[in-house]
């Protein structure tokens, strides 16, 4: 694939975000993108907006033509894409594709969630619709219980630990310290993990990501085109997706997502890299065990050991690779829509060496956003 460029970053402070609307929260994003940029609307050709269920959390659908009215950019085309909480991820992987298409030069990628207008059982029944409904959450399945399934068995085949487990959140949540975008700034420690409310053994209530407002928007041009606009841009060199059986009944191990393992293995063939190249990486950590899950996937430690690594430091800002940096979905939060875009902007960041105390030395930097359980991966490869 050809090179993409970053040009503008754009993010909305992650939390409950009473005081600000659905449209307030997206043209927030998109407007720092710009300015970050340092350009102005005529010269955007497309928009990419990553948002899961408007029509559930705000009784809002037609979300494409509302964001671009609100944000005074028709006639521009705008499209709407929806991967559960792969969204965001999706709506990047669309805007590098509408640019390699040779369609369009620049083309803005956003993402935007409004969760806490409706009550936590509505949020948890909305979420599980990303779930297999017939066999999943229609018997009463809800997504903290398909994680707690996937720990249970990691627990029994790898002798990953309780307490490996909760590390997980707790290096996430003393990034975010360094994170002014973060839903939380607390620290919190192995033994508060462990001892919070039990949601579904072996989660915990400080295993599992919160429910989150807020937006996050990039700009993304050809490379040619990003000359116009910045000297040293960031590059997406490497983009893959991939789809897996939606339940866990369906797959033939429950402790490995497959849509996980084939992503990478797409954008790390297309970026001419591999694991071993990765310095900084933004994974999907909606419970902890996801991120060990999703450490040992894309290829940056040996099936099994991803809770041992955890342990060992290695994924610690100073460690082999850092992950999650911003505090990851735990602790900087998960507007499900925005997630996936919110990575890039902090991986971007990572790269421009613009992350101010959470800065990590990095060239070359991986994005992993999942929809559901596992049944759509994305993952993004980006360079100096």
């Amino acid at each position: 694939m050809n090179r993409v460029a970053v040009i503008g970053l754009g993010l909305t402070k992650f939390g409950e975000m009473w005081d600000s609307s659905f449209t307030r929260l997206f043209v927030e994003a998109g407007a720092a993108a710009v300015e970050d940029a340092g350009m102005d609307g005529k010269d955007i050709g497309a928009i990419y907006i990553g948002n899961m269920s408007g029509g559930r959390f705000i009784d809002q659908e037609h979300i494409s033509s509302l964001i671009a009215d609100r944000a005074g950019l028709n006639p521009i085309s705008s499209t709407r894409v929806e991967a559960a909480c792969a969204s965001g991820g999706l709506a990047v992987r669309q805007a590098i594709m509408a640019i390699n298409s040779g369609m369009h030069d620049i083309v803005v990628a956003g993402g935007v969630e409004k969760m806490t207008d409706v009550l936590t059982e509505k949020t948890t029944q909305t979420l599980a619709t990303a779930s297999d409904t017939e066999w999943e959450a229609f018997l009463g399945m809800t997504f903290p219980g398909l994680y707690a399934m996937m720990a249970r068995r990691h627990m029994y085949e790898y002798g990953t630990t309780r307490e490996q487990l909760a590390m997980v959140s707790v290096k996430n949540h003393r990034n975010a310290m360094d994170n002014p975008y973060a839903q939380y700034h607390t620290e919190i420690t192995v033994e508060q993990v462990i001892n919070s409310p039990l949601v579904a053994d072996p989660l915990r209530l400080l295993d599992c990501s919160p429910i989150t407002d807020g937006a996050a928007c990039v700009i993304l041009a050809s490379e040619k085109k990003a000359k116009d606009f910045v000297d040293n841009p960031v590059y997406i060199t490497g983009s893959g997706q991939a789809s897996s059986t939606i339940s866990l009944h369906s797959r033939e191990k429950i402790t490995t997502v497959d849509a996980t393992v084939n992503a990478a293995e797409e954008a790390y063939k297309r970026a001419k890299k591999d694991a071993k190249d990765i310095q900084v990486a933004e994974v999907h950590d909606a419970f902890t065990i996801g991120e060990i899950v999703a450490i040992e996937g894309l290829g940056f430690f040996e099936k099994g050991k991803g809770g041992i690594a955890t342990e060992e430091g290695l994924t610690e800002r100073g460690g082999k690779i850092p992950v999650n940096t911003s505090g990851g979905l735990k602790a900087k939060g998960h507007p499900v829509g925005a997630t996936g875009v919110a990575q890039v902007v902090e991986i971007a960041l990572q790269l421009r060496g613009e992350a101010g105390k959470r800065q990590v030395d990095a060239d070359i930097g991986l994005t992993h956003n999942v929809g559901g359980s596992g049944g759509t991966a994305v993952v993004h490869i980006l360079e100096k």
